[in-house]
């Protein structure tokens, strides 16, 4: 194919403080990036450059696509789970604080809003609407037991910012591996900023 596509590249790196203004800027010029791995220093006043560019590109929602892949063997068969996860608040928010020498507090902030806007609105009365679609809530710590368990059991999934990267994680484990499923994030605006993807490992498995 000689498609009339070209990239532009740019090298961040997770030893960089801040996103370089001209990868901001040709991401929203473009609205489309494909993401690499990108791994943050760990440590005191390190900004977390991840959710630094999903929150200044407004990305709120992370879908995690997880699924049983041809040719390659997995303990559980027809794993078929969509992961959407709120993806600029909780305990990634960054606001975090001494109070006393020894003594740390870590804020977990969840709006309406923000909430909202991952899912539908008065979502029980939709769902009754629609009987033959099964509603459930249920807590994270029971969920990861029953994804290992017995994964084929759930279908789409609407989560809080760390638990979903927690669920996200173990269903693309137990698919095939988070190295070979799909992330993606961006908003569900139609004029939205931008879309941002890359492979679950990256996703998943980092703040």
């Amino acid at each position: 194919m000689r498609a009339p596509v070209t990239f532009e590249k740019f090298e961040v790196h997770g030893d960089m403080n801040m996103i370089p203004d001209d990868v901001m800027a040709s991401i929203k010029k473009n609205r489309v990036c494909l993401k690499g791995e990108l791994i943050t220093p760990v440590g005191e006043g390190v900004n977390l450059l991840n959710p630094m560019l999903r929150k200044e590109l407004d990305l709120y929602v992370s879908l995690v696509s997880c699924f049983n892949l041809r040719g390659l063997p997995s303990r559980h068969e027809n794993v078929d789970i969509v992961v959407i996860r709120e993806n600029t608040e909780g305990e990634y928010s960054g606001l975090e604080h001494e109070v006393d020498p020894g003594v740390v507090e870590s804020l977990k902030v969840i709006t309406k809003f923000c909430s909202e806007r991952i899912s539908i609105t008065e979502r029980l009365e939709i769902a009754k609407r629609y009987p033959n679609i099964k509603y459930n809530e249920i807590i994270v710590d029971n969920c990861c037991m029953q994804l290992v368990s017995k994964p084929e059991q759930f279908d789409v999934m609407v989560t809080p910012n760390l638990y979903g990267n927690l669920v996200a994680n173990i269903a693309a484990g137990i698919a095939g591996g988070t190295g070979v499923m799909l992330g993606d994030f961006f908003d569900l605006n139609l004029f939205g900023s931008a879309e941002m993807m890359e492979v679950v490992e990256s996703v998943s498995g980092l703040p």
